[in-house]
């Protein structure tokens, strides 16, 4: 590959991580301004789950190519079924790397501790790991998503930098 088939390889990454960038950002964005706040919890306390089955669940591709993700819509994971031991009711899944090694966890039947938070204004739950509480959840999430906005904002500011540049330079040629 000559020179000029570099530039355009380096072109067109850049424009592809361009618009990785802006997506990544406007997600990054829309997340923060919806993210509940941590007075939308009520912490119901660590609940102990022991799983008792593994099952496949069909969930979309985002794996490969977009001829792999058009040809194959969907791929099989497999999740691990826990269920609270205290007769609560609640449940928590988590997925497994195969069905072998689900099987092998609901067999060990291993109790896991898990933090309940309620969602005060939708008659749901989500589970996080025991040391975390609805403001420590919370502020996980926003650090996470500005992040991700900060690093998308630096992409687009040295992406712009490095395009007026090369305009500039182009424009003082001789």
């Amino acid at each position: 590959m000559g020179v000029k088939g570099w530039r355009e390889l380096v072109r067109s990454m850049g424009l592809l991580l361009l618009f990785v960038a802006l997506l990544s950002g406007y997600q990054s964005v829309r997340n923060l301004l919806t993210e509940r706040s941590p007075d939308k919890y009520e912490d119901m306390g660590v609940h102990s789950f022991v799983p008792y089955e593994v099952l496949p669940v069909q969930v979309k591709n985002t794996t490969g190519t977009g001829r792999n993700r058009r040809m194959h819509p969907t791929r099989t994971v497999y999740k691990v079924y826990y269920r609270a031991v205290d007769g609560s009711g609640y449940r928590w899944t988590q997925e497994a790397v195969s069905r072998t090694a689900g099987k092998k966890i609901v067999a060990e039947g291993k109790a896991v501790e898990r933090r309940v938070l309620h969602i005060k204004a939708e008659k749901g739950y989500i589970t996080t790991e025991p040391q975390l509480d609805a403001e420590s959840y919370t502020a996980g999430l926003r650090k996470r998503y500005q992040t991700i906005l900060g690093i998308s904002a630096a992409y687009v500011i040295i992406w712009l930098a490095a395009w007026g540049v090369l305009i500039c330079r182009h424009a003082l040629r001789p």
